[in-house]
């Protein structure tokens, strides 16, 4: 993120969690949102660098590869625009009866796309499903486990128990594991079954999946929102980087997804194209195994940390369309302290460090990587380059983004490397989302640490509704994960998106959650 204006984006950032956190007493209308205007169609051509997301469930993944495709198959009861604003979805309105119980009313007259009626039952099936046996296995369920349970009063009404204040649940119900899945369809043909060909009450159906190469989106022409104009959306997974633009210069792809930063130019350079930079909440970090030799040792994570220029990365590699960030969260995200620097670039110090702590000139350490990220590959040699010139080896390591993200780094205990890319987005904007799901034991994610000091902060900070006492537990939290090198932060991005000029109606996603619905192709 470049030129980031802190005081004003940590305002709306806490004027948005103000409101979640309290909820609206009459959030929203029932009245359906103005239909988009009828089209004759059009087929739309996505090149989607994150590929394949190999399981369509809402409950079975929490990756940005998902979030680009199914939030424009399945609906929430909460609705987030692309610019970050939160809307009625499936509920009309809400209101909280206190900090433990929450009242959506529903919206009438929805249809999944089987022709399966949405309704309580539908709420309260998806609900029981997440927090079920099933949900628990998946990397869904530490986010919504302050639900304690849902029940339905009446067709179009539910009521959300909770066993603790769930500040940020408003958000939560906006994605992910929350979306809305069809019960009489699920019981009939199974989770498997479902996973690669889902239903939900969004736009568009799914109507092909090649795994790891395409999938297909149609115009589900029953939305309650009104028709899509797209009649297509086909979503082309390109992992490399000069393929797609390649294909996006000779018209083969509409909109490309993850532009590199070294190739903004040649995007901007030409007339029937268009560069959609965004100020994004994604986040990069290294981060570092508790588990083995050397990072064990926190005189070598400090010492890591200070033989990086990052600003000097930022610049060279990034083409400043990065800021440096000190903490695993971006400066939209409420929790985020600004009094808080990054690590210092200090070569010296860092040798002074790596002696103090025994480790030997030359010792070799390994960073692994997701090896269809061309920009953070030459992130991951600038990084070896600094490291050598402190006495560290670096082994980089790239891996298939699947088996890298959904295997190695949960495995832990090296598997991934002493020190790994990490990306995060961050989706709601509250450090409670990244903490809970990253520094509590035993998370998908989180293998090997735990501080219980760190779990005392993230439950207390869970355990109200009050904006100044939780974000005094989160810079305490923020100081203790910057002393203790839980991780290295790097860098927070600018999202670039091209598109083809005969696109219309596009919005680059901040999250990454790409929103079809009102898009055409003249």
């Amino acid at each position: 993120m470049r030129l980031i204006v802190f005081r004003k984006e940590r305002l709306l950032a806490l004027a948005s969690v103000l409101t979640l956190a309290f909820g609206v007493a009459s959030c929203g209308t029932s009245t359906p949102p103005q239909a988009a205007s009828s089209s004759s169609g059009g087929t739309l051509v996505i090149g989607d660098q994150y590929g394949d997301p190999n399981n369509l469930d809402p409950i079975a993944t929490f990756t940005l590869a998902w979030g680009e495709i199914a939030s424009n198959v399945f609906d929430g009861l909460v609705f987030r625009t692309p610019t970050l604003k939160i809307e009625p979805g499936l509920a009309t309105s809400w209101h909280w009866q206190n900090s433990d119980h929450l009242v959506m009313n529903l919206r009438k007259g929805v249809l999944f796309q089987d022709g399966e009626h949405f309704n309580a039952q539908a709420v309260v099936f998806t609900f029981d499903r997440l927090l079920g046996p099933q949900g628990q296995k998946g990397p869904q369920y530490a986010n919504y486990n302050a639900i304690q349970k849902v029940e339905a009063l009446g067709s179009y009404q539910v009521e959300f128990f909770l066993s603790h204040p769930d500040p940020t649940l408003i958000t939560k119900l906006a994605g992910y594991g929350a979306m809305i899945v069809p019960p009489k369809y699920i019981q009939k043909h199974g989770s498997t079954y479902f996973g690669t060909h889902p239903i939900g009450t969004g736009p568009f159906k799914v109507v092909k999946y090649v795994k790891g190469s395409e999938l297909v989106l149609q115009r589900f022409g029953k939305y309650w929102r009104g028709p899509a104009k797209l009649s297509k959306v086909i979503y082309q997974f390109i992992p490399e980087d000069s393929t797609r633009l390649a294909d996006l210069q000779t018209g083969s792809i509409d909109i490309m997804q993850g532009v590199p930063v070294a190739q903004a130019s040649i995007v901007t350079g030409n007339s029937s194209l268009h560069l959609y930079p965004v100020k994004s909440p994604t986040v990069f970090e290294l981060g570092t195994d508790f588990s083995v030799y050397p990072t064990n040792k926190l005189q070598v994570r400090e010492a890591i940390a200070e033989a990086i220029n990052m600003k000097a990365i930022i610049k060279s590699v990034l083409h400043g369309y990065a800021a440096p960030i000190s903490t695993f969260q971006s400066a939209l995200s409420f929790g985020n302290d600004p009094k808080l620097k990054p690590y210092p670039y200090d070569p010296t110090q860092a040798k002074k460090l790596l002696s103090a702590a025994g480790v030997k000139p030359g010792t070799t350490i390994t960073l692994g990587y997701d090896g269809s990220d061309s920009t953070f590959q030459q992130v991951a040699q600038a990084v070896a380059a600094y490291l050598q010139q402190v006495g560290l080896k670096t082994n980089l390591q790239p891996f298939d983004t699947n088996t890298f993200y959904n295997t190695l780094i949960p495995a832990g205990h090296g598997k991934a490397g002493a020190l790994w890319e990490f990306e995060w987005g961050g989706w709601t904007l509250d450090f409670d989302n990244t903490a809970a799901l990253l520094y509590t034991p035993k998370q998908f994610w989180n293998p090997t640490y735990s501080n219980p000091q760190v779990t005392a902060l993230i439950n207390a900070e869970r355990s109200t509704l009050n904006t100044s006492s939780r974000l005094q537990d989160f810079y305490k939290l923020d100081q203790i994960l910057h002393n203790q090198v839980v991780g290295i932060p790097l860098y927070n991005t600018e999202n670039l998106w091209a598109t083809d000029s005969r696109v219309r109606g596009f919005v680059a996603p901040p999250d990454d959650r790409l929103w079809l619905w009102p898009v055409s192709v003249q």
